[in-house]
């Protein structure tokens, strides 16, 4: 049977994420250099030194500022798709507060390129229940938030049918798309990519998704551009568990991708729109 891996890019830049949150809260982020487009550029040159397809799931934010980055993805003939507007912890937020900044996101990403979006992917994997049908209700075919390592403090949960690992249909009519574990000696290991694929030593990373292919044919992998950003500013007032998790790698990473697109060269490398949409 054909394997599937599904490259993804969440679109966000290096003062964005939750671990710099503390200093760089939104209204600062008009003030800071963004770095997007050049590490961007970095991810599309390496897609295309192997023809190979993927989903960009990004931040409303970014594509008001940078709309002819995001078009030029899209010609690529890659997929776009949503992250939401402001890049906050989802079950931080209201009914409301939820649905209109992943609203205004979807708007914003569909004028650019003028096709509908149809996935979406929470900040941080704060995903729920009630985010899923505020999903289902604003015209998304799919989610791919679910992330159930149950040792990050900031994932969140959902209804599950057979703790599936593999894409299912949610309660709310939602596909989801959900994030790779496998079990090592008794503990299910987190294997998506993003600080895992930069933290492991990379032939532990391979060995762990061999295993995994071994009872599955679907392969969730994301990162972000900043990931790539070795020019990026190193913040040291964050606390150092948040540093480790977002510094640690980065010199490395860019090759290592480069070295597992080659190693699975020969599995099926596609957008989760042309599997599920």
């Amino acid at each position: 049977m054909k394997k599937n891996i599904y490259l993804t890019f969440d679109i966000e830049d290096w003062f964005q994420v939750e671990n710099m949150r503390s200093v760089f809260p939104p209204e600062s982020w008009d003030r800071q250099e963004l770095h997007i487009e050049e590490n961007t550029e970095k991810i599309l040159f390496l897609l295309d030194k192997y023809n190979i397809k993927a989903t960009f799931f990004v931040l409303g934010w970014i594509a008001e500022r940078k709309p002819k980055l995001i078009r030029r993805i899209y010609k690529k003939g890659h997929e776009i798709a949503s992250h939401g507007y402001r890049h906050l912890l989802n079950y931080n937020l209201s009914s409301e507060e939820l649905t209109n900044d992943i609203k205004k996101s979807k708007e914003i990403l569909e004028d650019i390129i003028g096709e509908r979006v149809i996935g979406y992917r929470a900040p941080s994997f704060s995903i729920t229940d009630d985010l899923l049908k505020i999903l289902y209700n604003l015209g998304f075919k799919y989610d791919s938030s679910y992330n159930a390592f149950s040792f990050h403090d900031r994932y969140g949960k959902i209804t599950v049918p057979n703790n599936s690992y593999s894409p299912f249909k949610h309660i709310s009519g939602i596909t989801e798309v959900p994030m790779p574990l496998v079990k090592m000696l008794g503990v299910s290991l987190p294997i998506s990519g993003g600080g895992y694929f930069r933290i492991y030593p990379y032939k532990m990373f391979e060995l762990l998704v061999n295993k995994y292919f071994r009872t599955s044919c679907e392969y969730v992998f994301y990162m972000h551009p900043w990931e790539f950003d070795t020019d990026q500013p190193k913040i040291k007032t964050i606390p150092i568990n948040y540093r480790i998790r977002h510094y640690s790698g980065i010199k490395r990473s860019y090759d290592k991708l480069d070295k597992f697109i080659y190693r699975h060269k020969n599995y099926n490398f596609c957008t989760i729109r042309s599997i599920v949409g």
